[in-house]
């Protein structure tokens, strides 16, 4: 064994029997470096991805890699999920040098851990053109040996470049602060980038776009504007018909490899079904397409199926590979169905599904609907589209069954906070919609399960597996874990959910903030030193900790009337303006936030004597709108009002329960009638 034994990373345990030398990322792997004078190779992963069991097939189980690995290099092994920290600073390092990115990040670094040398995935010879990942090693080695002073300046300017990266904006004095111009900007860029054809934007892969589609939703909200919520409603039609959508258990793959969605890359990661969720949720209140309405539950119901431990915790991702072969537990051929289902309906859900002989991915088929949606199925066959839908239901759930009896892809079982908080949003969102108990039960739970095990004398940590908590928390932790919480507070109207959220915002705001320029760095003031200390400013495949953490604040200074958590929110604003001005649609998190700043959420306060009917008929009128920039509080006449703004001085008129609605500082007359509460909420 090496020196991975005993992590709690399952990435990092999948390593341990290699014959390559890991270390974790630690004080002795780094002191280990500087006493051999020796280059550390940095090997960044997560137990999902296709391309690093590849690598470590081919490479790190290689004897003669190993052992040329082991003499010359101190080598360090990390999870990108556990340390995002490091990967932002590593993968950046990457790009700068090679203008692209991915995973396995491969890269070589001088003791002091600044980087020269650096890739993605290398095959373990020379082919087809590519260098081959023996042959880089005596490259770096003799490099090492021979060219000392290249590498040494090499380093210093590429972490030069990492430092401006890090520094990311002006100062606020010199700014403006982002809002409606940078939204509408935005909007236009993706207008211009909208692929017309099958959704989404710009070419494969596809990654799904949630931030845009928000973005997209939003602007529809607000202006009337048709053609955005065209483009929304594409991009989701297509991605919940296509392959990269499970059709037979729900769920969505990490990303599409084609234009159509049609072929994923088939591991299934907790984040993506927790920001689509919300999407196709919102999507759902907006056009009441059954379709979305499907999709939301199936997802939610996988997710509590197949990643969520006994506590309650909800596990990190699905692998891509089963057997060794990627997909192969999602694949059929028309045989299998039939074997299953029997002639008749079997060939009902080929047909249906696009299940064919010829197959869609290597001579299988990925079910999907892209050959004919479920409408014009059913017109072809004369039918109504809720009948053939009622009718391939429980053909799924024959498939689902048969399907659990392949071998299992493996489950990445640690559990994030910051996922974690993502995915309580979800189940949230998901229940004010459409009412499910269950699922206001899962995100109850999920939050009981990381605050008692990932929080540690009021901080939070970032990871927990096996009953080990190691790491301290990043930016994104707290902020999502916050905003997890008050929508948990929305959703059950429980005070000690809005509680553990402004506690974690305040942790926030002390340990995160940068004092001098605004906005937040990703890492705490008191966290490990590294080569910089990166700030979370961009979306990419999670939303930007600097975008939720402003939107969180200000929604909480709405619950809270705390002016602390609004400044900190508008100096995150004003810090980043210059950066969103340059690229605007890759900060969708942030502008949500600016939409809260430009004018006060809509604070909708709902008080009775007692929970009621008359009260759940209120709420419920409050909840089956979109109305994305709202707070909500209910409270009984004998609940705790302590210091909540919201609900101050509020009170049932005539004993019954009563809606108080304000916007722009007026408040409207309070009411006891849903439909009166309805027209104001749509004035």
């Amino acid at each position: 064994m090496n020196h991975l034994e005993g992590q709690t990373s399952p990435y990092l345990l999948q390593h341990v029997h290699n014959p390559v030398d890991w270390h974790p990322w630690s004080p002795e792997a780094l002191s280990k470096a500087k006493e051999l004078d020796r280059p550390i190779f940095l090997s960044i992963g997560y137990a999902a991805c296709h391309w690093c069991h590849v690598m470590e097939r081919e490479s790190f189980e290689d004897e003669a890699i190993a052992e040329f690995l082991n003499q010359h290099f101190v080598c360090i092994k990390v999870d990108r999920e556990e340390r995002p920290d490091l990967d932002e600073i590593y993968m950046n390092a990457v790009q700068l040098l090679t203008g692209s990115g991915g995973w396995p990040l491969s890269v070589f670094l001088m003791p002091n851990l600044e980087p020269f040398v650096g890739g993605t995935y290398f095959p373990p010879r020379d082919m087809h053109g590519r260098p081959g990942f023996l042959s880089l090693l005596r490259k770096v080695e003799e490099a090492w040996r021979t060219r000392r002073n290249e590498i040494e300046r090499a380093g210093a300017d590429l972490t030069r470049g990492l430092e401006t990266i890090a520094a990311g904006g002006k100062s606020e004095e010199q700014d403006g602060i982002v809002g409606r111009p940078e939204q509408a900007r935005a909007v236009a860029e993706l207008t211009r980038r909208f692929d017309g054809q099958w959704g989404g934007f710009g070419h494969a892969p596809k990654f799904p776009p949630h931030g845009a589609v928000n973005l997209l939703l939003r602007e529809h909200h607000r202006t009337g504007e048709t053609i955005p919520v065209q483009m929304a409603r594409l991009t989701l039609d297509r991605m919940a018909t296509g392959g990269m959508y499970d059709q037979i258990g729900g769920g969505f793959a990490r990303y599409s490899v084609d234009e159509a969605w049609l072929v994923p890359h088939f591991e299934k990661m907790l984040y993506d079904q927790a920001l689509l969720i919300p999407v196709y949720t919102d999507a759902w209140l907006l056009t009441r397409r059954p379709l979305y309405r499907r999709v939301v539950e199936e997802t939610l119901d996988f997710v509590r199926r197949e990643m969520t431990g006994t506590e309650g915790g909800l596990y990190s991702s699905i692998d891509a590979d089963s057997e060794g072969v990627e997909g192969k537990f999602y694949v059929w051929s028309p045989g299998e169905v039939r074997k299953v289902l029997g002639e008749e309906d079997g060939a009902q859900l080929c047909r249906a599904y696009g299940i064919s002989d010829e197959g869609n991915f290597e001579g299988k088929s990925i079910p999907n609907f892209l050959h004919g949606t479920l409408e014009q199925q059913a017109e072809t066959a004369g039918v109504d589209e809720t009948a053939l839908s009622a009718r391939l239901a429980p053909l799924r759930r024959r498939l689902l069954v048969a399907r659990g009896e392949r071998v299992r892809p493996g489950t990445d079982d640690k559990i994030l906070t910051a996922w974690n908080g993502l995915m309580i949003t979800a189940f949230c969102r998901a229940h004010q919609a459409l009412g499910r108990d269950e699922d206001l039960d899962s995100a109850t739970r999920a939050a009981e399960f990381v605050l008692g095990n990932l929080r540690d004398g009021g901080r939070l940590r970032a990871s927990w597996r096996d009953g080990k908590a190691p790491l301290n928390a990043y930016l994104d932790d707290h902020a999502f874990l916050a905003r997890g919480l008050l929508d948990l507070y929305e959703s059950s109207f429980a005070r000690r959910w809005l509680d553990a959220a402004a506690e974690i915002a305040d942790n926030l705001v002390e340990r995160f903030e940068d004092p001098d320029r605004g906005g937040f760095f990703f890492t705490s003031v008191d966290h490990e030193s590294l080569l910089v200390r990166t700030r979370s400013i961009h979306d990419g495949a999670l939303p930007a900790g600097s975008g939720v953490a402003a939107e969180i604040l200000l929604r909480l200074a709405g619950h809270l009337d705390d002016s602390r958590f609004r400044d900190a929110a508008l100096r995150t604003l004003r810090a980043l303006h210059s950066n969103v001005e340059q690229a605007p649609s890759a900060f969708a998190s942030l502008l949500v936030a600016s939409e809260l700043a430009a004018a006060p959420p809509v604070q909708i306060a709902i008080v009775a004597e007692r929970r009621d009917a008359g009260a759940d008929a209120l709420l419920a009128e409050v909840r089956r709108r979109f109305l994305p920039n709202r707070i909500v509080a209910l409270a009984t006449e004998t609940d705790d009002r302590e210091g909540l703004a919201l609900l101050s001085g509020r009170h049932p008129l005539e004993g019954k329960a009563t809606a108080y609605v304000c916007r722009d500082y007026a408040c409207d007359t309070p009411t006891l009638s849903p439909g009166d509460l309805g027209a104001a909420l749509d004035r």
